[in-house]
């Protein structure tokens, strides 16, 4: 499966036309290139062809335009700056998945899909290490639950039947 493939399958399952679904899958690719380490990244960029050059393509940290952007353009940018180049990438990353005119529950279908088609070209294994090296990515995507796969985080009677009562946050119960 190459990088065309998963953005036919994320732009069919998640509705959107061709061009805004590249954008937003070279945008994830982009900030899993900068924020995820080592071989395992590299590995995951090998087994499906053509993500590198689409992360490249969306590069979250390539320099902005001259002369636009504002208020929130000086905030990504100082931020970036003095949180390095990790941090910056996953700021950079949101801010084009929010200006690209989606809204979360869109941008959350569309990288939970990619999620599922980057598992089956690199694996599960693979998919879910380099995914956890970026655990903020997976929040903002709303994948950060379903990729846990960590049962013991959760009472008995949630872990056995897979539902969650409304209001249940996490490890804890919130008082009513």
């Amino acid at each position: 499966m190459n990088v065309q493939d998963i953005v036919n399958t994320v732009s069919q399952k998640a509705g959107l036309d061709q061009a805004t679904t590249e954008k937003v899958v070279g945008t994830i690719f982009s900030v899993l290139e900068h924020e995820a380490e080592g071989t395992s990244a590299s590995a995951f960029f090998a087994k499906i062809p053509g993500a590198d050059d689409l992360a490249h393509q969306y590069d979250v940290m390539a320099a902005a335009p001259a002369g636009g952007g504002g208020f929130l353009s000086s905030l990504q940018g100082a931020l970036g700056g003095v949180l390095g180049e990790k941090a910056g990438a996953l700021i950079n990353g949101i801010a084009a998945l929010k200006a690209s005119g989606l809204d979360m529950a869109q941008i959350q279908k569309a990288g939970a899909t990619l999620i599922q088609q980057a598992e089956a070209a690199a694996g599960p294994d693979l998919t879910n290490k380099v995914l956890g090296s970026v655990p903020s990515l997976k929040g903002h995507l709303g994948i950060a639950d379903r990729q846990s796969g960590r049962s013991e985080d959760l009472p008995p009677l949630i872990a056995q039947s897979g539902t969650f009562p409304r209001h249940y946050t996490g490890k804890r119960y919130r008082h009513r």
